[in-house]
């Protein structure tokens, strides 16, 4: 699953697929990806791992790092 998710956030949201994300890395406030992406890494979630997030939920501080979104996708599995 994490494998999956970093290759999705470096490849569509990135545009950087040999960028060496850390599982702490963060994402938005780090400035990697912008708040907008969340939707995009949303819908991916949901087709790829039959988990739903909530437009509240979808918050830099909810879902900052790759540790952080895997926390919440296992959270609702």
């Amino acid at each position: 699953m994490k494998e999956k998710l970093a290759a999705f956030i470096k490849t569509e949201l990135m545009r950087n697929p040999t960028y060496p994300l850390r599982d702490d890395e963060p994402l938005i406030t780090g400035g990697l990806v912008d708040s907008f992406s969340l939707v995009e890494l949303a819908l991916f979630i949901e087709e790829q791992f039959g988990v739903h997030f909530d437009d509240v939920e979808l918050t830099a501080d909810n879902m900052n790092t790759l540790d952080q979104i895997l926390a919440n996708i296992q959270a609702k599995s």
